[in-house]
């Protein structure tokens, strides 16, 4: 059996390599994302489908193609809990420059994730991403 750790890995190598078939067969069908905050993104996001198709697939409107690049920081495992540290960097359609550092505590249960938090700077997501 896969550890937590080498599905979360394995997730994060899947989103910047843009393995939409790994990142889909990660999740639970009722996984859920947390986003916390007060962007238009920021709720409990509940299925695997939301997930994949609206919360993650809705924020590729917001990059130029081939812009976005990942980069696993770090990774700690304890039981079934894994805290993922990683770097987003992107061009923005409006011209900005995307450059976060993000963490999320994910949850994986029988070799699939069933819950994440996510922690980012929601203030630089708000004036890259989100400003009127």
């Amino acid at each position: 059996m896969t550890s937590p750790r080498e599905v979360v890995v394995r997730y994060v190598e899947a989103v910047r390599d843009g393995d939409a078939q790994v990142i889909r067969e990660s999740f639970a069908e009722d996984a859920t994302w947390h986003y916390p905050g007060s962007l238009p993104i920021s709720r409990v996001w509940r299925g695997r489908d939301a997930i994949v198709d609206e919360f993650l697939g809705g924020m590729g409107v917001h990059f130029v193609p081939g812009t976005m690049k990942i980069e696993l920081v770090s990774t700690v495992a304890e039981g079934d809990r894994v805290v993922a540290e990683w770097t987003a960097t992107a061009r923005t359609v409006r011209g900005d420059d995307y450059d976060n550092r993000c963490i999320g505590v994910y949850t994986v249960r029988d070799g699939r994730i069933v819950e994440v938090v996510e922690y980012a700077d929601t203030a630089h997501v708000a004036a890259t991403l989100f400003r009127s």
